[in-house]
């Protein structure tokens, strides 16, 4: 995984302040491949409960992600009991690794 425990900290305290201690978060994408070189940060945040403005979240995430790493792109997709489940929601949980503190 090319991310630091920093930025691994970073993502999780940003996505438990705006959207509670329960949120899930995934990384997939090309992140997870040692061997590659940059790439944005693509992350999938599950939620319990249903989102009103799933795309004014989305964003918001991705903007206080991408201050909180140092200025990388960052793409959120979100996980709700409301939202249409999409292919990309399938391949960030079965290729995805789950974000944690260490």
């Amino acid at each position: 995984m090319r991310l630091s425990q920093h930025d691994i900290d970073a993502i999780k305290t940003v996505v438990a302040d705006v959207c509670g201690e329960s949120a899930v978060v995934r990384l997939f994408g090309s992140r997870l491949d040692d061997t590659a070189k940059g790439g944005d940060i693509d992350l999938m945040v599950e939620l319990d409960e249903a989102v009103e403005h799933p795309a004014r979240l989305s964003a918001w995430l991705s903007v206080k992600v991408m201050r909180a790493t140092q200025g990388r792109k960052v793409d959120v997709i979100l996980a709700a009991p409301n939202l249409e489940e999409l292919p990309i929601h399938r391949i960030a949980r079965e290729q995805g690794v789950i974000l944690s503190h260490e």
